[in-house]
């Protein structure tokens, strides 16, 4: 009789991490405000060890157990991926933070780059634990190739409305989430002729799909946990700021879709470095 591996213990810290960050990040009292304003890292540290054990649970394969050179290194891969995004922002005034004190544009940095730091190990760590489920790693589509003559049309295409966010961040602003997918997969595909989207050309979707619904989990317990914290992020963003789900109006959970997608693309890219192969198979199959 076949025996699932158990929750392990280093899991089960994880969780112990997510319901004291929970706890400390909304709720005055058991912290000062200059520590509770803190709690978000620990907290994102217990769903990355949650969402492994998860996917240890289901298979006896994470990749905290399996590739854990890969999943350290996405940290400070991690933490560069979304100062990027906050340069962008500079431009859009889309999110802005609140209670936040720093002494200095270094103090604000230290303070911020932890944080940071989890986004893509967060993002990673469940499209493995999606992999692991059957239906959703049979999902195929119609084979998509011309992938070399689509990259020379998305580099410029991408590049051009990056400038554009900078001209006319109103109008243009959710190429925030688009350009940088655009010339991160035409560089890729130009450079190396392959990428992690290769797989569409034979039909198989799962490198676009699984991370991009990763993304959105991941930024569904963001905004949750966001909502009550007292160092927190809040959006202004044109025409859709309204039906607020949490702190995001809700046609913005879109970006996380596209969002997804950059980090599958950024993973691939530090496996490359780290393993020296690429990312694919993310997970047993």
């Amino acid at each position: 009789m076949h025996h699932r591996p158990r929750f392990p213990r280093w899991a089960w810290l994880g969780a112990g991490l997510i319901a004291a960050g929970w706890f400390l990040a909304w709720h005055d009292g058991p912290l000062p405000p200059e520590w509770r304003r803190h709690a978000f890292t620990p907290l994102w540290l217990g769903y990355v060890l949650a969402i492994n054990g998860l996917a240890h649970r289901r298979s006896g394969w994470s990749l905290l157990t399996h590739r854990s050179r890969l999943l350290a290194a996405l940290f400070p891969a991690s933490a560069a991926f979304w100062w990027l995004f906050e340069y962008l922002n500079q431009f859009t005034r889309n999110w802005h933070y609140a209670s936040i004190q720093e002494t200095g544009d270094w103090d604000y940095f230290l303070q911020a780059t932890l944080p940071f730091s989890t986004v893509l190990p967060a993002v990673a760590s469940t499209w493995a634990w999606l992999g692991q489920y059957p239906r959703l790693d049979a999902m195929t589509l119609p084979a998509l190739g011309g992938h070399d003559k689509a990259a020379m049309v998305a580099l410029p295409v991408g590049m051009s409305a990056l400038a554009g966010v900078a001209i006319w961040p109103e109008a243009l602003f959710p190429m925030l989430w688009i350009a940088p997918l655009l010339v991160l997969w035409a560089l890729q595909e130009l450079l190396l002729g392959e990428t992690v989207l290769t797989p569409l050309k034979h039909g198989d979707w799962r490198p676009l799909l699984l991370p991009a619904l990763g993304a959105l989990i991941c930024g569904m317990f963001w905004e949750l946990w966001n909502f009550g914290s007292l160092a927190k992020w809040q959006y202004s963003i044109p025409y859709v700021q309204r039906f607020l789900v949490f702190e995001m109006p809700l046609l913005g959970y879109a970006g996380y879709l596209p969002f997804g997608v950059e980090c599958a693309l950024v993973v691939d890219l530090v496996a490359r470095c780290v393993e020296r192969r690429a990312a694919l198979p993310l997970a047993p199959r």
